[in-house]
């Protein structure tokens, strides 16, 4: 344990133990149970699959996970940072496949100190389970949580064809966003549950190594084929293959867009990538295989308006504020809840006032990054090979430059930075605002003038500085 770990909030001698009991052993339960238990708690995991350690992974939706700064801190708060990093693949920025013409790689950040990591699901859940393990936290597989009696504290799992009873202390839901923790919680009082779904989902694809072992295409870039409404991705893994992504509609929406229901079958598949992504079918030799195989996964976003039951029950991470996947920040935001109810139960010895003050200080931010991964479809669809969205982006890096600690560009301070997602967002719309009236009938940033401009960020942006 490092020191700063045998400071923060491990009780003295003779004091009482406090303890959790964490529902969800997944990426946000087994980082959570890792903090704790560094703190001195006695973490008991209960998790409804069985130990990928022996069965191999078997979460839901396998899309790559984009490890940023947010999540790369609440690793580091674990000691798992380096083992994670050791499996990823970095990347620069994304690589932008017109219909017609060559890739083009839009950087992220400034240099190779800005970039995001490709992570798999399954290994780093592994090793945060591992991590979990070694800090002290006791986990139980294929033990799924059926219910919870609050009054008596007694919860029910479900496993080795047998219902087991188990009391508690508290209960923190790590279980994702179908969670059973918020649904028991919700027949107890109003949560305000509402989900609003994309209307698109996903179907995941493979590009595998290489004849000689290596990547097929640039591995340090997430790469991205937008075509409008639709679109792929594919994040490079540490096994030298590529996961990707085809997003679309749901349903034909009239408009002549591809459509999981216009698109049903391998045939139509072939004939879709032939037309909107020929240059993709030499990379994916079992296509109609995925195709048909791999299911179809479903997007939307989970909204509450609360969080907690007194103190006994809390939610994190996706049961309390899943989002769609495009601003590569759920599992980040997640990794963040778990460092600031940690920082919560440092502060406060009442679980009540520490989920109250951790529902305050991260609900407005989940809100935020909610609605900015909504607004990151679009762009990643839509805008990265327009000519405005480009010359606002040239822009944009420009006065970044100029004005290193004002402007800083959207993308920076939601991935690079740890402010708050909602100051992100607020600057965020307030830098758009700027760039969009800079560029208003330019073709050029050499036709702007950057003495209006420099006036202006002056005017509207104080410094920013990250969280300490």
């Amino acid at each position: 344990m490092s020191t700063a770990h045998a400071a923060a909030g491990v009780p003295g001698a003779g004091a009482a133990r406090r303890e959790a009991t964490i529902v969800g052993a997944g990426l946000a339960g087994a980082l959570m149970a890792t903090l704790l238990a560094q703190r001195g708690w006695k973490v008991e995991v209960y998790e409804s699959r069985g130990d990928p350690r022996l069965h191999g992974f078997a979460g839901g939706r396998s899309i790559n996970l984009a490890l940023a700064e947010r999540g790369l801190h609440a690793l580091r708060a674990a000691d798992a940072d380096r083992d994670v990093l050791a499996q990823a693949v970095m990347m620069r920025g994304r690589m932008v496949h017109p219909l017609d013409g060559t890739p083009q790689l839009q950087r992220y950040g400034r240099d190779d100190s800005e970039v995001i990591w490709s992570v798999s699901r399954g290994e780093l859940n592994i090793t945060l389970i591992n991590a979990a393990e070694s800090a002290g936290a006791v986990l139980h597989f294929d033990r799924r949580l059926e219910a919870v009696d609050f009054a008596a504290r007694r919860a029910f799992y479900r496993g080795d064809g047998a219902l087991h009873r188990v009391g508690f202390s508290t209960l923190i839901g790590c279980d994702g966003a179908g969670s059973t923790l918020r649904a028991q919680m919700g027949q107890r009082a109003d949560l305000g549950e509402r989900t609003d779904w994309l209307g698109h989902g996903y179907k995941e694809l493979e590009i595998p190594p290489a004849a000689d072992g290596d990547f097929r295409i640039e591995p340090n870039a997430l790469h991205i084929w937008p075509r409008g409404r639709y679109m792929c991705i594919a994040l490079p893994n540490d096994e030298r293959t590529f996961t990707v992504t085809l997003f679309m509609a749901m349903r034909d929406e009239g408009v002549g867009d591809p459509s999981f229901e216009t698109v049903p079958t391998a045939t139509e598949a072939r004939a879709l990538f032939e037309r909107d992504f020929a240059d993709t079918l030499p990379l994916i030799p079992e296509l109609e295989h995925d195709f048909d195989t791999n299911p179809i996964g479903t997007l939307g976003t989970l909204y509450l308006d609360r969080w907690h039951l007194g103190g006994d029950a809390v939610l994190i991470g996706d049961a309390a504020h899943a989002m769609v996947p495009f601003h590569g920040q759920g599992m980040n935001c997640a990794f963040e809840d778990c460092v600031a109810l940690a920082r919560q139960l440092d502060a406060s010895a009442d679980l009540a006032t520490a989920y109250a003050a951790f529902e305050a200080q991260r609900m407005p931010d989940a809100a935020a990054i909610q609605r900015m991964a909504l607004d990151n479809y679009i762009e990643m669809r839509d805008l990265v090979d327009d000519a405005d969205y480009l010359l606002q982006r040239e822009l944009e890096l420009a006065l970044q430059a100029r004005h290193p600690t004002r402007f800083i560009p959207h993308y920076a301070m939601v991935t690079f930075m740890r402010i708050p997602y909602s100051l992100a967002l607020e600057r965020s719309e307030v830098q758009r605002g700027i760039l969009e009236r800079a560029t208003q009938g330019l073709s050029s940033v050499d036709e702007v003038d950057f003495e209006v401009v420099a006036a202006e960020i002056e005017r509207l942006l104080p410094p920013l500085e990250d969280a300490a």
